[in-house]
């Protein structure tokens, strides 16, 4: 007799838009919420992101009143000073734990990398089974991204203890004491970009508006 995989819902998922960088190569600031041409970065993030999810929280530090148009909740790092990614990834998780539990995962998306894939939920969703916990990580021409990342619930309190206890914050340090799968992804097909294409330097964003121009011809 063939046992089917329980699959995970999206119902069962939350979105975690990680803001809360300090931008150092960009110069500071926020770089989501840099002017693109009559939109920032994350308009364009939330524009790709809220079809697949209804559950969207935003993770940022500081003053949470600069994000108040989008009308989102916003998680500060409940650890560390600006500790990196999976800092981000527990605020989500901790939202989660403490708000919503009838959320089960998180998928974290990086804030400065507008053209992700429009499936990242969806195929996240399917490669991972929906009765024990593994991690997901996006990858795109044979190179992992791991600020993508689709992140059991369960896993809050050993990722609180990992960062607590002052082990590396690299996020694959994490996932390697876990299971876990590779979800590749193909170039955007609008702009030809690599879907997981961050603007990290303000020369990058000269990339974002030539893009930008693709898709609205």
């Amino acid at each position: 007799m063939t046992r089917h995989k329980k699959t995970l819902e999206s119902s069962k998922v939350l979105g975690c838009v990680l803001a809360g960088g300090q931008s150092r190569r960009m110069g500071g600031g926020d770089k989501s919420l840099m002017d693109l041409g009559g939109k920032t970065m994350l308009d364009m993030i939330l524009a790709r992101l809220k079809p697949q999810l209804h559950d969207i929280v935003l993770n940022a530090n500081g003053n949470p009143d600069r994000f108040a148009r989008f009308q989102l909740p916003v998680a500060a790092d409940p650890v560390g000073d600006f500790a990196g990614p999976l800092a981000g990834v527990l605020a989500g998780m901790t939202y989660a734990h403490n708000e919503r539990p009838d959320i089960s995962h998180v998928i974290s998306v990086a804030g400065d990398t507008p053209f992700f894939p429009t499936s990242l939920v969806s195929r996240f969703c399917a490669a991972v089974p929906g009765d024990r916990p593994v991690i997901a990580l996006a990858s795109s021409a044979d190179k992992l991204h791991p600020v993508f990342g689709l992140w059991p619930v369960s896993l809050k309190a050993d990722l609180e203890d990992w960062l607590q206890s002052g082990k590396t914050g690299k996020v694959l340090a994490f996932v390697d004491c876990y299971d876990s799968v590779e979800v590749a992804f193909d170039a955007d097909p609008d702009s030809g970009l690599d879907p997981f294409f961050n603007a990290n330097k303000p020369d990058d964003l000269s990339t974002v508006r030539d893009a930008l121009s693709l898709h609205s011809r």
